[in-house]
């Protein structure tokens, strides 16, 4: 007689984020959240359900999607389906787990659940934050991880600020780090040659890869421009306005630097592999991340890198950068220049990033993330 196969657990999984059109966050939350879902290993003894306004942006999905007619794509819309909607339908799908990949869970889950968190940047900077959405992530944010079974993060560093801003105990809080897509890698010298003369930057200049936005410190790379001198060194921003960025672009006129900065604004994931292939260096001064997905990217590529060493960036980044206060002018322009001046070690930072991105695979992140499910759901 042959046994009877216990029934599969079943996951819901919130994934609405991804309802909005691909822009400046595509290669942030809205990148991470698909390439996850690509990679959850199948016949773990476990069913998916993805649950989402519209189909998913990439083609080679094996899970189960529910589609809604809510418009999720405006904030309100998903709020309200998030905490309305989806717990009916919880309960119409007889889910054992409710999976948020964005921060917040229904405030009544008929189900365990799991949420997500990618950083805490509104309570580091609540200033760069419209209120209301503040106080709604700060608080709804808070009550989800104490509610949840296990809270997912991208870093240790995002760890332990769940831990110690929002009183999660850290046995509870997972790390699932993202993963760097395979399209990252050091293209042929004749490709990037090409690449550069169609963007007309003949010239060897700094790169640096993030929405244009406070927390990431754009005005300190461009007084380390100015310091450095070197009028033919250009210095491009690629990545599209996020918000509060006035001060970027008069920095730049104040500086004198209009005709040094090349606004390249938001790149197509298919063309930001060659910004990184054909800069000298990508700059990252970053205040404040969750992770740091362009220090990885650029490692990927074989761009020698210079990062802030605060928050996930020396995670990211490991023993592969040259790394600075963040709010260190000098110390900035000096590592830029050493980069620079000196082939031998530009070689050095190449051959160690392309090893320390290489950590980095959402295939790991998929299988991760199926383990938190499976410790979620056993009570754990």
């Amino acid at each position: 007689m042959t046994a009877r196969r216990p029934p599969h657990l079943h996951v819901g999984i919130n994934a609405h984020l991804l309802s909005g059109e691909a822009g400046y966050r595509r290669a942030g939350i809205h990148h991470y959240i698909a390439q996850v879902l690509l990679h959850l290993p199948l016949n773990e003894g476990l069913d998916y359900t993805i649950f989402t306004r519209q189909k998913l942006p990439v083609t080679n999905y094996q899970l189960p999607i529910t589609s809604t007619g809510w418009p999720t794509e405006h904030r309100l819309v998903r709020i309200l389906w998030e905490q309305v909607a989806w717990p009916w339908a919880a309960v119409r799908h007889q889910l054992d787990l409710l999976h948020s990949m964005a921060f917040v869970t229904p405030l009544a889950s008929p189900c365990p659940t799991v949420v997500t968190v990618y950083d805490l940047s509104f309570i580091h900077y609540p200033n760069t934050f419209p209120a209301g959405q503040r106080r709604y992530l700060t608080s709804q944010t808070a009550r989800s991880c104490r509610q949840a079974r296990r809270v997912i993060t991208i870093s240790e560093s995002g760890r332990q600020d769940v831990h110690s801003l929002l009183g999660v105990p850290l046995e509870r809080i997972e790390v699932v780090r993202p993963g760097v897509d395979a399209t990252f890698y050091p293209r042929p010298a004749a490709e990037v040659e090409a690449f550069r003369q169609r963007q007309g930057l003949n010239e060897p200049f700094i790169l640096h890869v993030g929405t244009l936005q406070p927390r990431k410190n754009i005005p300190l790379l461009l007084e380390a421009l100015a310091q450095m001198g070197r009028p033919g060194l250009r210095l491009v921003l690629v990545g599209g306005k996020g918000w509060l960025y006035d001060d970027i672009f008069q920095r730049v006129e104040r500086l004198g630097l209009s005709g040094r900065v090349h606004w390249a604004g938001y790149v197509a994931d298919e063309e930001l592999p060659l910004w990184y292939n054909a800069a000298a260096v990508l700059v990252f001064p970053s205040a404040y991340e969750g992770f740091g997905m362009p220090v990885a990217q650029a490692m990927a590529c074989g761009a020698p890198v210079v990062a802030a060493d605060v928050s996930a960036i020396p995670e990211a980044a490991g023993e592969a950068a040259l790394l600075f206060p963040p709010q260190d002018v000098e110390a900035l322009a000096g590592q830029m220049a050493a980069v620079l001046d000196d082939p031998t070690l530009a070689a050095t930072l190449r051959e160690r990033g392309i090893v320390q991105a290489s950590r980095f695979t959402w295939a790991e992140a998929g299988r991760q993330t199926v383990e938190v499910y499976k410790r979620a759901l056993a009570g754990d």
